[in-house]
């Protein structure tokens, strides 16, 4: 066992408790307003920015912008994250949020519709640009809770916690799908940004009310005097066996997941109107509750690294098969599918970084995680428009290309988009069949099997244990030296 499997206890905070654990429901609960606000507006934007322009290559800029805002500032927020109080970070970000909705307020106002629709235009671009910002800084909240997960939760139900993070964020992904449709199909885009503002207020005033007990700040004692410092990420990650892997591995996966993305939305929207579109995309997005509740009642296992790669196949073969054919029906029961999959997975990352991570280092850990492996996505979102609207669209529309692939793929106008997905699954396949047989997916399982949870009763006890034999140390010059010595050996030799 190595020193890293042996994380210290926190003693300026109390072991997780049914006490606290009730609090984490109360943060939980303002989590829901709020990422049904930005769930809301993010989605709408979406909808009406391909609606009024036609255009994949819009939706994909637009998509691709977020994740890369994503990665750009994921370091940012996590050292701010480790810095502050939890709950001082979640109201930072709800203020942060409720300014830049009134800001795409009063933009829209400002300029008459032709203005603004025209994507070609700085309008239209500006505006887009103002509500990304506000839906990015909402992942300030996010690298936030899953902090809190350790802060609040006792260490044998944090599996489960991470299950009802997702049940809550497929609630709102249900709820704001289905209005977001109905919003801009009957309302349109400016009563959506007035709306938005309401809640986001709405969900600021919650916040103020929220208690998150917290008797202070977990300071990591390698990041010195610094207010906010982004030491400590790298090195921790790599002290963990694996833990760079995982992350990697998730990074590949998201170059498949920005195909998804960017060009899911275009799909769903050939095949239905707006508003049905919407109203699907709410029934799907049930899966999200299943997938989540699943995870909440029966855990991940003794070894949520094998959950996540097991589940990375299920995707894989769920984006060849969804698109196959264009049917409705298809795409739909596709989608339900592929939504109850994917908050599984997340908490598979999340419940392994609590674990083999120390608490006083975990925002900066997340953040690190949510910058490397959201880079990835921008990279295929930019980069599949382009092909998809450009070469595959258009090939796929000829005689010589319905001729060597309708065989596969069938007839229909969105047979294009069903080739990109379909070749994004066989890579992400090929991705995960390499993960299972690397040496590193035994490393980490290895490591999350010997690692005590961060701020447990075990921890604790283990602390305080190690502290009481080193008292029972004779301090003699010569015999420490020796000890040390030895002590370092043994690390070199039992680390990987």
């Amino acid at each position: 066992m190595t020193d890293q499997a042996t994380p210290p206890a926190l003693p300026h905070q109390d072991v997780p408790t049914l006490a606290t654990l009730r609090s984490f429901y109360q943060v939980l609960v303002n989590t829901l307003i709020a990422n049904v606000t930005t769930s809301y507006l993010w989605f709408a934007l979406t909808f009406w920015a391909y609606l009024e322009t036609g255009s994949v290559l819009a939706t994909s800029i637009i998509g691709g912008s977020y994740m890369l805002l994503v990665a750009v500032f994921g370091m940012i927020f996590g050292a701010i994250v480790d810095h502050l109080k939890k709950k001082a970070v979640m109201l930072i970000s709800s203020a942060v949020t409720l300014i830049t909705y009134l800001l795409a307020g009063v933009l829209y106002l400002s300029f008459p519709e032709e203005t603004q629709v025209d994507w070609n235009g700085i309008w239209f671009w500006l505006f887009a640009g103002v509500i990304l910002v506000g839906g990015v800084v909402e992942n300030l909240r996010n690298i936030a809770l899953s902090t809190t997960v350790t802060l609040l939760v006792p260490a044998d139900r944090r599996d489960k916690a991470n299950g009802l993070v997702g049940t809550v964020q497929g609630i709102a992904f249900m709820v704001t799908s289905v209005f977001s449709g109905l919003s801009v199909g009957l309302l349109g885009m400016g009563p959506t940004v007035f709306i938005a503002i309401v809640a986001t207020a709405v969900a600021f005033a919650h916040l103020l009310f929220v208690s998150i007990p917290e008797r202070g700040i977990a300071h990591d004692p390698a990041a010195g005097a610094a207010k906010v410092n982004f030491r400590g990420a790298i090195p921790a990650v790599m002290l963990v066996p694996g833990l760079l892997a995982l992350i990697l591995f998730t990074t590949l996966n998201n170059l498949v997941g920005g195909v998804f993305m960017a060009l899911m939305d275009p799909y769903g929207l050939t095949l239905f109107s707006v508003e049905m579109w919407g109203v699907w995309l709410g029934v799907t997005s049930i899966g999200f509750i299943v997938g989540g509740g699943l995870v909440a009642k029966f855990g991940l296992g003794k070894n949520p690294v094998r959950t996540l790669l097991l589940v990375n196949i299920g995707v894989a073969l769920l984006g060849a098969a969804f698109t196959i054919r264009e049917y409705g029906w298809l795409f739909i029961v596709g989608m339900f599918l592929f939504m109850a999959i994917m908050p599984i997975a997340e908490a598979a990352e999340q419940t392994v970084i609590q674990r083999v991570v120390p608490f006083e280092k975990q925002g900066r850990v997340f953040g690190f995680a949510a910058t490397v492996e959201s880079a990835s996505t921008p990279i295929s979102a930019f980069m599949i428009g382009p092909i998809a609207e450009f070469w595959l669209i258009p090939f796929m529309e000829t005689r010589e290309g319905q001729e060597s692939l309708g065989w596969l793929l069938g007839d229909g106008d969105a047979r294009g988009i069903a080739l990109v997905f379909l070749i994004a699954s066989i890579l992400l396949l090929g991705l995960v069949i390499v993960a299972f047989a690397s040496p590193q997916y035994r490393l980490l399982s290895k490591s999350y099997a010997e690692t005590q949870p961060p701020n447990s009763e075990a921890a604790e006890s283990k602390a305080t244990a190690e502290v009481g034999n080193a008292a029972a140390v004779p301090t003699s010059p010569e015999p420490s030296e020796t000890s040390g010595g030895a002590s370092r050996v043994g690390r070199r030799e039992s680390r990987p």
